[in-house]
C-alpha cells in the first residue's frame, strides 16, 4: 500500500478556509463525505468523535503537520483527506507550532491492521523533510496530488 492508495484525491484542499482546528476537521470530513468516501457514516458524528479525540490528545505531531484520525464502521479501506493552510492552524501540537498540513484519516473499525498500516505509511512520509516541504509549497490540488503520487 502506498500513500496514493489512501488519499481521496477529490478531498484535497490547497487552502483550507478554516482558521481553527475544529473547522479544519469539519472541512476535511465534509469533503470526504461529498466524495462518497465515508460510506453511510454520518459526517457530523465523525466530526464530533474526531474533535473529542483531539481534546483528549492532540494529533499535531510537530513540524507543521497534524494527523487527526478515527476508526469508523462501514469503512472497508483507510481513506484520507489532505488540507493545506498557508497561515497555519493551532492544533496544540507537541512543538507548540502552527500546523500547515492536515491529513485526516478514517479507517475501518473492524480491521485494526489496515489502520496501523495506513498510519505507518502516513508517518513514514510525514517524517521526511522533503515530503513535508513539498506539500507545504504546493499551491494547487494538482500539485498536492503529484506530491502524494510521488510518495512511497
Amino acid at each position: 500500500m502506498k500513500l496514493s492508495d489512501i488519499v481521496c484525491f477529490s478531498a484535497i484542499v490547497p487552502e483550507l478556509e478554516a482558521k481553527d482546528r475544529n473547522g479544519a476537521i469539519r472541512e476535511l470530513v465534509g469533503l470526504l463525505h461529498q466524495s462518497g468516501c465515508l460510506g453511510r457514516n454520518d459526517p457530523e458524528k465523525l466530526i464530533r468523535a474526531i474533535i473529542q479525540r483531539e481534546n483528549e490528545a492532540s494529533t499535531g505531531m510537530g513540524k507543521g503537520v497534524a494527523l487527526p484520525h478515527i476508526k469508523a464502521d462501514g469503512i472497508t479501506e483507510p481513506v484520507a483527506a489532505v488540507g493545506r493552510s498557508s497561515h497555519g492552524i493551532d492544533f496544540r501540537s507537541l512543538d507548540k507550532q502552527p500546523v500547515y498540513t492536515v491529513l485526516l484519516l478514517v479507517s475501518p473499525k473492524d480491521n485494526p491492521d489496515k489502520h496501523l498500516q495506513a498510519m505507518e505509511i502516513l508517518f513514514r512520509n510525514l517524517n521526511q523533510d522533503d515530503f513535508r516541504r513539498f506539500l507545504r509549497q504546493a499551491q494547487t490540488v494538482e500539485e498536492i496530488a503529484e506530491v502524494i503520487r510521488d510518495a512511497s
